[in-house]
């Protein structure tokens, strides 16, 4: 297999990377591949955030992964720094061939290059395959998720 670079994603990348936001039941429903002028100007928020590290993983010229980690500086646990992994998504054809271990240990490595001293993620409850996954690579369900919707 061809070597994988992870590199931060550009404008460029936006597109491939919400096809593979959408590429599941759960982010189909969410994602509206019609809608580039969203996309782009939420790019641009989270590129003009310092704390926001959106990466995509390429092999041969094409996006084959993506995560957003999320750093985020606080005062609990004494002054922590805290990492969130979010948006994992691997294009279909690279699911089972160590490319999402690969990302996630880029992302847990980079949050420890960046102080953090805390990695968190969710998973929604019916992604089971991926909770068995990152239980797999060290994480606990040591927590009882919430979210509130908000009028978009």
């Amino acid at each position: 297999m061809s070597p994988l670079v992870i590199r931060p994603a550009t404008r460029d990348d936006v597109a491939a990377v919400v096809a593979l936001l959408a590429d599941d039941p759960l982010g189909a429903a969410r994602e509206d591949l019609d809608d580039p002028v969203t996309y782009d100007a939420a790019y641009d928020r989270v590129v003009a955030d310092p704390g926001q590290h959106l990466v995509v993983a390429e092999r041969e010229g094409t996006v084959v992964g993506t995560l957003q980690l999320s750093v985020i500086p606080g005062l609990s646990r004494r002054g922590a720094t805290r990492s969130i992994i979010e948006g994992v998504r691997i294009a279909r054809d690279e699911r089972g061939s160590g490319l999402g271990t690969e990302l996630v240990t880029w992302a847990v490595d980079e949050s420890r290059r960046l102080g953090a001293t805390l990695v968190q993620l969710t998973s929604d409850a019916s992604r089971t395959d991926a909770r068995r996954f990152y239980e797999r690579l060290g994480f606990t369900a040591s927590h009882v998720g919430f979210k509130l919707q908000l009028d978009e």
